[in-house]
């Protein structure tokens, strides 16, 4: 349940964040970079005008109508980094479970003999602190 927010978020953060995903809008809208820059450095110069604000109810009203403005003008194919979620390349490595290590043969594990070692070492603990933390495992009746 990753998408729950289980930590509190600054202020500051979220301005960081509106800044960095208006910026990336931009990208999206301004494929030429004299554009882009010249649309970055005025977003930047809106975000300065209200750096000093000392009030909190006025930042958080900003910020929402910030959040508002760029809701509205959100790009229709956002750009996304390959290995980003969305991106085309996203969840696509496989990464074996580690289980499949047992499954080696022994002249493929004597090629690395301190790991096996060492993981056979790791297994044996891991099994004490299970059996200490929850009890040796019963044997169900058939």
């Amino acid at each position: 349940m990753s998408f729950l927010q289980v930590e509190v978020i600054s202020h500051t953060r979220k301005v960081c964040s509106l800044y960095k995903r208006a910026l990336r809008n931009i990208e999206a809208w301004y494929d030429r970079r004299p554009m882009y820059r010249y649309r970055a450095v005025l977003l930047r110069a809106r975000f300065d005008e209200n750096r000093d604000v000392k009030d909190l109810r006025v930042a958080q009203q900003l910020l929402e109508e910030g959040e508002k403005e760029l809701f509205s003008l959100i790009h229709y194919q956002p750009k996304k980094f390959t290995l980003s979620p969305g991106g085309v390349a996203f969840d696509r490595e496989v990464l074996p479970p580690d289980w499949v290590l047992d499954y080696w043969h022994p002249m493929e594990k004597a090629a690395y003999p301190e790991y096996f070692a060492r993981r056979e070492q790791r297994k044996k603990e891991y099994v004490e602190w299970w059996e200490k933390t929850y009890g040796k495992p019963t044997e169900a009746a058939h």
